[in-house]
């Protein structure tokens, strides 16, 4: 039985406007109101998305973020918020080292910001696109600590190169993803860090399993939860990788895909 509700934030939960659209509103407003958990699971920052709940209408629907792909749980039910495997600054030093050739930027987002080692128009429309304001700062000495992840930034059309000289970066403590949200991003993060990770151990702290979870996503960052939970439903708007792995795939995001797959799955119908 599917007691928790886990989504993806850009390309599924919120549609192209960038909220969530009135429909799915009341369907998680019902499925709450039957005891079921609801929550996010996105590679933003928790700081973040906090931030973003109520311009994105659903403040007071969510108990719980698995936030920056599963190294952050904020668990509003149980007041727990903790945070693992951050990357050290030497190896994101590595990164961008391997890519200062191109034509790109870069941003480490922190505590709800995003923080860049020069301005340009990559940071700015991506700052505009998510709606978290950035800063300019020096990455010498930002890179003293550990940061949670660090993503190039860069125009579409030059996305393929930067997929391309990732296959040659060889240093052991990363893994890259290609996420396509509300810009187009490449990142990198500690290797043990997941979506699935995460979620588990916020379906732990409620003395649940991936058994009685529910998951909506769309992009390949997405398909490890898509597989690993009971129920694992995908956007049409979502990457054919992700979609290989669905139980089932729902309308896209901007047609309350959500929306629609709870009236029909989850709701108690008289």
């Amino acid at each position: 039985m599917i007691k928790a509700i886990m989504c993806d934030v850009d390309g599924t939960l919120l549609n192209s406007q960038g909220v969530v659209s009135p429909y799915t509103i009341e369907q998680i407003k019902k499925i709450k109101a039957q005891g079921m958990l609801f929550g996010l699971a996105t590679g933003r920052d928790v700081h973040s998305v906090k931030k973003q709940l109520n311009r994105w209408g659903i403040d007071g629907l969510v108990d719980a973020i698995v936030g920056t792909g599963g190294a952050e749980i904020a668990d509003f039910q149980l007041n727990v918020e903790k945070s693992s495997y951050p990357l050290e600054g030497k190896v994101i030093r590595q990164v961008i080292e391997h890519y200062q050739d191109l034509d790109v930027n870069f941003a480490i987002p922190w505590q709800g910001e995003l923080y860049s080692p020069k301005d340009d128009e990559y940071i700015r429309k991506l700052s505009e696109a998510d709606h978290i304001p950035y800063h300019v700062v020096d990455y010498h000495e930002f890179l003293n600590e550990p940061r949670p992840k660090v993503m190039i930034v860069c125009d579409p059309a030059r996305m393929d190169a930067v997929i391309a000289r990732s296959h040659t970066f060889t240093v052991p403590k990363t893994k890259s993803a290609g996420l396509i949200t509300a810009s187009i991003l490449f990142e990198y993060m500690d290797p043990r860090v997941s979506k699935t990770g995460g979620l588990k151990e916020f379906m732990t702290l409620h003395g649940l399993t991936m058994d009685e979870l529910c998951t909506f996503g769309d992009a390949d960052n997405d398909y490890d939860m898509t597989v690993n939970a009971k129920i694992g439903v995908v956007m049409a708007n979502g990457s054919e990788k992700t979609k290989s792995a669905a139980d089932y795939i729902t309308d896209d995001h901007d047609h309350d895909g959500i929306g629609r797959f709870i009236a029909e799955h989850f709701l108690n119908h008289s």
